[in-house]
C-alpha cells in the first residue's frame, strides 16, 4: 500500500515484498551460520539493531519508490532471519533447564510468531485510521503510516529482549 501511495503500479508496489522475502531468504542462511558460530544473543542483537534502524531511519524517511526498495533490502536482510535463531536460542534454554524439551520450545515460538501474524493486520488497519501525524511530519511519518512505522519499529525492538534477560542473567 505505501509504494502505491507513492506513484508506484501493482507491479512495482508488488515487488516490494517480492524483495523483502528474496533478502530473507540469505537472511536465513546467514543467521543461522552465524548462530553456529557465536552466540545466539550476539546474532539477535545484529538483528534487532539492524531491523529497527532499518525501520526507523529506511523506511521513516523512505519517501519515494527506489528509497523503498532499498528498505525492502536491508529489513528482509536483518529481519528475515531471525527465525533461524531459533533453534540456537531452543539450544540455551536446555542448558539452562536440561528437562526442557525442545518440542515443547519450538510450539511456544511458533505460537508467539502465529499471535503476531494474526494480530498485525487489524492493528495495522487501527494505526492506518488512527495517525494523527499526517501531514504534520517529514517522511513516511507524515504520510498517514507514520504509526504503523513507529508500531513496526519498536515491536521490532522488544523482539531482541533475550540480549537484555541475558545480560540479567534471566537467560
Amino acid at each position: 500500500m505505501y509504494a502505491r501511495s507513492l506513484g508506484a503500479n501493482e507491479f512495482l508496489s508488488s515487488l516490494t515484498v517480492a524483495i523483502v522475502n528474496l533478502a530473507s531468504v540469505f537472511a536465513s542462511v546467514l543467521a543461522g551460520f552465524l548462530s553456529d558460530r557465536y552466540h545466539v544473543t550476539t546474532v539477535i542483537l545484529i538483528s534487532t539493531v539492524g531491523t529497527v534502524l532499518s525501520v526507523f531511519f529506511g523506511w521513516g524517511f523512505a519517501v519515494t519508490a527506489p528509497a523503498l526498495y532499498v528498505f525492502c533490502v536491508a529489513y528482509g536482510l536483518l529481519a528475515g532471519g531471525f527465525s533461524s535463531t531459533w533453534s540456537g536460542m531452543a539450544n540455551e534454554i536446555q542448558k539452562a533447564n536440561p528437562n526442557a524439551d525442545v518440542t515443547v520450545i519450538f510450539p511456544f515460538m511458533e505460537l508467539g510468531r502465529g499471535i503476531g501474524n494474526i494480530a498485525s493486520g487489524p492493528l495495522s488497519e487501527a494505526l492506518l485510521r488512527a495517525d494523527n501525524w499526517s501531514g504534520h511530519a517529514w517522511g513516511t511519518y507524515g504520510s498517514g503510516y507514520g504509526a504503523l512505522v513507529v508500531c513496526t519499529g519498536v515491536t521490532a525492538l522488544v523482539g531482541g529482549i533475550s540480549v537484555v534477560a541475558r545480560q540479567l542473567r534471566w537467560v
